[in-house]
């Protein structure tokens, strides 16, 4: 990976959950699942963040680490004319502030917090889902794309922490534009 460009971020959550609460409940509700706003996280390798509901799935083995800029959510609640919104509801794992993430698809980057350092290969957007109408606000499923993160696969063993880092991007990132929608094309193919 060419370390071209650093940027100061800030990890604001670190979510991990080890089982689903939308998926296959569209009779049922959200399901009242285990939820942790983490200090910090352990990521394995093609694998994703122990003990998340994604560790270690051959589906999500590309996607098993979930990213979102806090900056989208804010946008979308102005938008919506909503009260903030929870970020731990739209269940990605790392919340950050600070983040442009869609050029980061198609990439490998880094984040570095507490002078840990993991190596991440963004390979899609993580489109919402319907739910999000339910859990955040009327209209959110909508606002919500092209601002809903990146899916991630972890490529290297190591830590996150909660609080300030730097992202490591090969690309150039505008962090005045986390908050608007992005129509979320790879920059380059892995």
């Amino acid at each position: 990976m060419t370390e071209s460009y650093r940027y100061d971020v800030e990890v604001l959550h670190l979510l991990v959950s080890p089982a689903h609460a939308y998926f296959g409940r569209t009779r049922e509700g959200a399901a009242d699942v285990p939820t942790t706003d983490a200090e910090r996280v352990d990521l394995v390798a093609g694998k994703g963040i122990v003990g998340d509901r994604f560790f270690g799935k051959a589906a999500h083995m590309d996607a098993a680490v979930t990213l979102i800029a806090i900056e989208a959510l804010e946008a979308m609640a102005a938008e919506l004319r909503a009260a903030p919104f929870d970020p731990l509801l739209t269940r990605r794992n790392v919340v950050l502030r600070g983040a442009h993430l869609a050029p980061l698809l198609g990439t490998d980057f880094a984040l570095e917090t507490r002078g840990d350092l993991v190596r991440l290969r963004a390979g899609r957007p993580a489109h919402p889902c319907a739910w999000m109408d339910r859990m955040l606000a009327p209209g959110a499923h909508a606002a919500m794309r092209g601002r809903g993160g990146v899916r991630c696969q972890p490529l290297s063993d190591g830590v996150l922490h909660r609080g300030p880092g730097v992202l490591i991007s090969p690309v150039p990132l505008d962090h005045e534009r986390a908050g608007t929608p992005s129509l979320l094309r790879p920059s380059r193919l892995p």
